[in-house]
C-alpha cells in the first residue's frame, strides 16, 4: 500500500524551489546576459568571490556545495536545473559568495550583472515577486536539508535524494524512471553527507529489494513506493 505521508513529503521537497519564468522574462534575461558554455566539472563561482552577477541555466545541471575542513565537498542545496536562476541572494545582498557552484554536466548559462538584473526586475515587476518567492522557498529548502541531516538516517536520505533527482532529472521508461545524471558513489555521498562505502552498500540493498536497477552508472527507479518506505 502506498505510504501517503512519505509520498506527500517527497512531492513537497520536489516542488520547493521551482521558479517558472514567462517566455518574455526568459527572453529578457537571455538578451541581457552573456551566454557561456561550461564543461562538466567546471567551477562557476567559488566561496570568497565577490557576488556581482546572477546565472540563468539554459541547459545542464549545477550543484551548490561547500568544502569541509578536509577539503571534501558537502552539498548545501538541491541541484539547479535548466530554467532556474542561481546566485541571487548574495548578489542582491552585495556580499561575498559562501558556497561553490560546479557543473555536473556540460551546461549553458547566461550571466547577468547585478546592475542589469536590478533593471530587469524593475522593468518586469512580476519577476521581482517570483525572485522573492524563490528566495523564501530556498530558505525552506535549507531548513529541510538541516532537518534531513539531523533527523533522518542515511538510508532515508539516499532514498529521498534518488526520488527527488528522478523527479527533476528522470526519463520515464516502460519499466521505471531512468536518472539522466550519471553520478558516482562519491558524488552521491557528498550530496547526502555520508561515505562512499555506505552509499555503495545501500545501493546494493536497494537493488536487492528491487526498488532500483543499476547498469554501470545508470540508475533506474523501478519501484518508487519501496524507496519511499525508507524515508522515515
Amino acid at each position: 500500500m502506498k505510504d501517503t505521508k512519505n509520498t506527500e513529503l517527497i512531492e513537497n521537497n520536489n516542488n520547493m524551489d521551482t521558479l517558472v519564468l514567462e517566455e518574455e522574462e526568459t527572453k529578457a534575461i537571455m538578451q541581457t546576459g552573456l551566454k557561456i558554455n561550461y564543461p562538466k566539472g567546471h567551477v562557476i563561482f567559488s566561496a570568497g568571490d565577490k557576488a556581482n552577477q546572477i546565472y540563468y541555466i539554459e541547459s545542464g545541471y549545477v550543484k551548490i556545495y561547500r568544502l569541509n575542513a578536509d577539503g571534501r565537498k558537502v552539498n548545501v542545496g538541491s541541484l539547479r536545473n535548466p530554467g532556474e536562476i542561481m546566485g541571487i541572494a548574495e548578489t542582491l545582498y552585495e556580499t561575498e559568495r559562501t558556497c561553490f557552484a560546479g557543473t555536473m554536466t556540460d551546461a549553458v548559462l547566461y550571466v547577468v550583472t547585478y546592475k542589469d538584473f536590478l533593471k530587469l526586475m524593475t522593468d518586469h515587476h512580476y519577476l521581482s515577486i517570483k525572485v522573492a518567492k524563490l528566495l523564501g522557498t530556498r530558505m525552506r529548502e535549507a531548513e529541510s536539508i538541516i532537518h534531513e541531516l539531523v533527523c533522518w538516517q542515511v538510508p532515508g536520505r539516499l532514498a529521498l535524494m534518488l526520488l527527488k533527482i528522478g523527479e527533476r532529472c528522470g526519463i520515464n521508461t516502460e519499466n521505471g524512471t531512468l536518472i539522466k545524471l550519471r553520478l558516482t558513489h562519491e558524488e552521491i555521498a557528498n550530496m547526502i553527507g555520508t561515505s562512499r562505502q555506505t552509499v555503495t552498500s545501500l545501493i546494493n540493498t536497494f537493488k536487492q529489494e528491487q526498488s532500483i536497477t543499476v547498469e554501470g552508472k545508470d540508475i533506474k527507479i523501478v519501484n518508487p513506493n519501496k524507496l519511499a518506505n525508507w524515508v522515515v
